[in-house]
């Protein structure tokens, strides 16, 4: 009798200690399943976040996992879940890995990084010849245009940078290593184009 008793002890030991393991493997689960996907390097990921610096979603450039999906009107980001890929409002066009990739048209991409600065003064006159940096007929279609004339296959624009002088315009540029920059004035004119990396890399 007192076998039986210690044996049946035994085996209730063994089931709760079952049934522990399997609510940790299913908590261990369930925190997998929230925890977002890391960007691997092969997507070719760049930038400190997207659209600001430490956000969770980064840039893509491309690479053999991203070539399919790059556009040269639009930004493709890749996002580690389905919530931060999301806010971003473009097209997810595809998963990789678990990382959601979403193409964001460049008006879309660009939206509100001038709602903090000030308005012009309302009796500022406008300046003649002068032309927007973006738009149908703007200083970076023309850079694009002039780069695609020299026979090199646009990804899209990687930065603008302007001055009072000129605007620089830096462009992703297919199996370059570095970025290609137009110097544009604002009457329209593109004064020169140039590979900002190093000989080897083209």
């Amino acid at each position: 009798m007192t076998m039986r008793v210690m044996m049946g002890a035994a085996m209730l030991a063994l089931s709760a200690c079952g049934g522990a393991n399997d609510a940790a493997d299913a908590t261990g689960e369930a925190a997998a399943d929230t925890a977002g996907a890391a960007i691997p390097e092969s997507l070719a990921p760049f930038g400190d976040g997207y659209p600001a610096a430490g956000d969770p979603c980064r840039r893509l450039g491309e690479s053999a996992a991203t070539s399919n999906y790059l556009d040269d009107s639009a930004v493709l980001v890749g996002c580690p879940d389905e919530a931060s890929a999301k806010a971003l409002g473009g097209s997810l066009v595809g998963n990789v890995d678990g990382v959601r990739l979403v193409s964001i048209a460049m008006g879309d991409a660009n939206a509100g990084m001038n709602e903090n600065r000030p308005p012009p003064p309302a009796d500022a006159p406008a300046k003649l010849g002068d032309l927007a940096v973006r738009g149908p007929d703007g200083l970076e279609q023309r850079c694009l245009k002039r780069l695609r004339a020299e026979g090199l296959a646009v990804i899209g624009t990687n930065r603008i940078e302007e001055s009072e002088a000129a605007t620089e315009i830096f462009v992703n540029i297919r199996d370059a290593d570095a970025p290609w920059r137009c110097l544009a004035y604002r009457d329209g004119t593109i004064a020169e184009v140039m590979y900002t990396g190093s000989e080897g890399g083209l």
